[in-house]
């Protein structure tokens, strides 16, 4: 009777610890960054934001794909995320300054923007947190890059678990049949056609 009180004793405080413990290694930093590692394409496998309009346009993306590569100064790397929604792309390009895991935005006085890189187990894979404070905005957004468009359900889920340590809710997934735009666009685009596609991203995010 008493070793089966001690086993069952174990295994409540096993499940009581490992959670804590488990979340500790999920949503802990990376060490500095290995600039090889992230340089070139990455897609968007899956991701959340706690800001409900940002939450909403990104649910009504097809894809959206993000590109490293290094600038010629130290520290920094060119950053362009592609996005796709009905037969539109969109092309943002950002210079980032990378300090350890760390790194920050430089988009000027629009906006805040610092995030960091988290652990994840899945070895084509990465984390990216961000932190963003805005006269509109204040969110905290995380999202599972992948050189592959969809990931193993257990890599997924591991995801899944990384969110809930934030006490975040289930990601949107994205849909890896959709199309996904070309690194370069095929026509540069005029300035009407980027009022067009900034037009129609302020009406998804209204």
């Amino acid at each position: 009777m008493f070793a089966l009180f001690a086993t069952v004793l174990l295994c409540l405080l096993s499940v009581s610890y490992s959670a804590p413990m488990v979340c500790e290694r999920l949503v802990h930093p990376l060490g500095r960054l290995d600039p090889h590692h992230f340089k070139g394409g990455w897609a968007l496998v899956a991701g959340i934001l706690n800001h409900a309009p940002s939450m909403e346009a990104l649910k009504l993306r097809d894809s959206i794909t993000m590109y490293f590569s290094k600038s010629s100064e130290a520290p920094n790397f060119t950053y362009t995320q592609i996005n796709r929604f009905d037969d539109q792309c969109q092309y943002l390009r950002y210079n980032i300054t990378v300090e350890g895991s760390a790194f920050t935005f430089n988009v000027g006085d629009r906006f805040n923007l610092t995030g960091d890189f988290l652990y994840t187990s899945c070895p084509d894979c990465a984390i990216m947190r961000w932190i963003v404070h805005s006269s509109k905005r204040h969110s905290m957004d995380v999202y599972l890059l992948s050189r592959r468009r969809e990931v193993e359900e257990k890599e997924l889920e591991e995801f899944r678990h990384q969110l809930n340590c934030y006490g975040l809710p289930a990601p949107v997934v994205m849909d890896p049949t959709k199309e996904s735009c070309p690194e370069q666009p095929e026509v540069e685009p005029t300035a009407a056609t980027e009022a067009q596609v900034e037009e129609k991203t302020k009406k998804q995010k209204a």
